[in-house]
């Protein structure tokens, strides 16, 4: 990938990923030639963790401007109460996850981890809201159906999308959880994800950074419903003979 995978200068978005937690979640930093930056979604769990994304912060002279999250489950904001406290700045997030946010201890009882004090703050974003910082504009894509406030950054000017736990590198977010709704999932994947240019990189919550065009192209989950029906070889629809 052409930005993520080393630490770059010039005028354009520059993003550090940790995967924190035993389920590998990815928090990212992303920050532009001003210095400010954004923490999308500290899923820290453990001091040392904590410790390494505060060094990074600290080494690079960068200074927050908030916290976005892509969604509420627990493993993406194990850290948030911390981060928010101790950067003092602001937490982005869609008013429906709420709820999840604040029935963290479900999943982590389910999971076998400590629950994390949820109690904060939030400021509430939807779709088509922009979040500036510094000269970074990130637009904010409602994808609910892994949660029911699951949201997308994108940043158009550098082609680079944050998709949470909403797409991934070869598969979607899963729906059996309580809140999920998979027609919703898809629904949203295609009208707001699919439709932007295949050179937008993309960094999900989980697992390796992608793209728009090879999920569009590769994604078995995608696939099926890029297909003509017509190319199955059967020309007829079964659904016909049921209505």
């Amino acid at each position: 990938m052409r930005k993520f995978e080393a630490l770059i200068n010039g005028n354009m978005l520059q993003i550090k990923k940790f995967y924190f937690n035993p389920l590998r979640e990815c928090c990212s930093v992303a920050w532009d030639e001003t210095g400010q930056c954004v923490i999308i979604d500290p899923g820290f769990y453990t001091t040392e963790e904590r410790d390494e994304l505060y060094r990074f912060i600290s080494e690079h002279k960068l200074r927050p401007a908030g916290i976005l999250l892509t969604h509420a489950h627990f493993d993406h904001v194990f850290g948030l109460k911390e981060c928010a406290s101790a950067l003092d700045v602001p937490v982005y997030m869609d008013p429906a996850d709420s709820p999840v946010l604040g029935n963290a201890g479900y999943f982590c009882r389910m999971f076998g981890f400590e629950t994390p004090d949820t109690d904060v703050r939030t400021t509430d974003i939807h779709d088509g809201d922009r979040i500036k910082f510094g000269n970074t504009v990130f637009e904010v894509l409602s994808t609910p159906g892994h949660t029911p406030g699951g949201v997308c950054y994108y940043d158009r000017a550098d082609k680079v999308l944050f998709s949470g736990d909403t797409l991934f590198a070869g598969s979607i977010g899963r729906t059996d959880h309580p809140g999920g709704d998979y027609d919703r999932l898809i629904e949203g994947i295609f009208s707001k994800l699919t439709v932007l240019d295949g050179d937008v990189d993309v960094i999900p919550g989980h697992g390796p950074s992608t793209t728009i065009a090879d999920e569009r192209t590769r994604n078995p989950f995608l696939q099926p419903f890029n297909e003509p029906y017509e190319e199955s070889g059967d020309k007829d629809s079964p659904l016909e003979d049921e209505q």
